[in-house]
């Protein structure tokens, strides 16, 4: 289905050398804001307190959060789990305070607020745990990245598996940078939106390879050369990616807007991730293919001629 048609080719190519030079400059940027500034990890990953509580009826969860703020608790974690009526609340490390007062202090407030409030449970998380978490969410991004160049370089061509794997690198840097420079909370849910953005971004670079082999191969465009093949082939996806991205972001948009603090951060890192996941599939990953020598003879293995003598070819 494509709703938008565009009928000439539009010469993304042309100015690929401009805008990796600012996707370079982006990149190098967020790697130093990381490395300066590091990740403002939430307490799944720092340690913390972890309580549970239950109420007869349907929590009200932003009433809690404002009663935990008064306490002086800012980077509190309130979310319902399971039903309505349970809430897991998490707490990051006090230096002068231990698990119980803490949890004395929340309950009475969250007492005085609403009675009928019942602890379920508490208890303390340390960092090692957030230390497992930390080498666990690094291990699957890596496995992530080596699966995708994998199976790129087997549907495709060495050349397309360095360009994609280096566009969606460049994604998931980018909102890393975001985070570190801004110092929004790094949480597992948002480590769950790096890895679809991954996924996501990944995607969009197949359809364009997958279009540009097939140009390749087409007859009508024996006389184009590579820059002209990539630009028709962007430019003939640019309908399916206007409509699927649109739609996407359309949904995160909501989530963004009206899921609350739950949801909040999770929907900035798509968001960033969906932006960028189209400019490094057009600019990114098929100029990274272009300057690594992608060909026509890439994608159209020469045909072996047979041997109709019966005797060896030499």
């Amino acid at each position: 289905m494509e709703l938008f048609r565009f009928k000439k080719d539009i010469p993304f190519m042309r100015h690929a050398l401009v805008f990796n030079t600012i996707s370079v400059l982006t990149f190098v940027a967020a790697l130093f804001f990381l490395f300066h500034k590091g990740l403002h990890l939430s307490i799944e990953f720092t340690g913390g307190t972890v309580i549970e509580v239950s109420y007869p009826h349907p929590a009200n969860i932003q009433g809690m959060r404002e009663v935990i703020e008064t306490l002086g608790f800012a980077e509190s974690q309130v979310q319902n789990f399971g039903t309505a009526q349970d809430v897991m609340i998490r707490l990051p490390t006090q230096k002068d305070l231990s698990t119980a007062q803490v949890s004395d202090m929340v309950m009475g407030a969250l007492k005085a607020a609403d009675s009928t409030v019942e602890l379920q449970r508490v208890e303390f998380v340390g960092p090692q745990v957030g230390e497992e978490l930390t080498t666990d969410g690094l291990a699957a991004l890596a496995m992530v990245v080596i699966g995708i160049m994998i199976y790129l370089a087997f549907r495709f061509e060495w050349k397309y598996s360095v360009a994609a794997i280096l566009a969606n690198l460049h994604d998931v840097v980018i909102i890393l940078g975001f985070f570190a420079f801004f110092q929004w909370e790094f949480s597992l849910t948002v480590l769950a939106a790096v890895l679809a953005v991954l996924g996501y971004s990944v995607n969009e670079s197949v359809v364009v390879f997958d279009r540009v082999r097939e140009t390749f191969r087409d007859r009508r465009f024996g006389r184009m050369s590579t820059p002209e093949v990539l630009n028709h082939a962007i430019t003939r996806t640019m309908s399916r990616t206007i409509i699927t991205h649109g739609s996407t972001q359309a949904m995160v948009l909501v989530m963004l807007f009206f899921g609350g603090p739950t949801l909040h951060y999770f929907s900035i890192a798509l968001t960033i991730g969906i932006c960028f996941g189209i400019y490094s599939s057009v600019f990114v990953a098929a100029a990274i293919a272009m300057w690594l020598g992608v060909k026509r003879e890439d994608m159209i293995r020469p045909v072996k001629e047979k041997d109709t003598t019966g005797g060896a070819v030499v």
